[in-house]
């Protein structure tokens, strides 16, 4: 079903009807500018998304699939070095034979 000229003037009659012809300028002010804030948001989203890749990323060259390991071993915590996120080293127990 296709959108036919009619169907745009019952719309349109419809809608002066609800509103009222002096309401309708002021709806459509708002509208408008709903729409180019929405625009923008989005047109900003788009670029902190590209710059986010950019930052995680900044070597084009590179593939997106390479992964960095980080190995930690229980001498680590044992010397007192605190790993991202882990522990403080005086949550560390003592080793025994020490």
């Amino acid at each position: 079903m296709r959108l036919q000229a009619w169907h745009a003037i019952v719309l349109l009659v419809v809608i002066l009807l609800v509103f009222g012809a002096s309401r309708l300028p002021d709806i459509t002010r708002n509208v408008g500018r709903s729409m180019k804030i929405f625009k923008e948001e989005v047109k900003d989203l788009r670029d902190d998304g590209d710059t986010v890749k950019d930052a995680v990323n900044p070597d084009p060259e590179i593939s997106s699939g390479t992964e960095t390991t980080v190995n930690t071993t229980t001498t680590d915590t044992q010397h007192g070095v605190t790993q991202p996120g882990g522990s403080t080293p005086t949550d560390v127990p003592p080793t025994p034979g020490r």
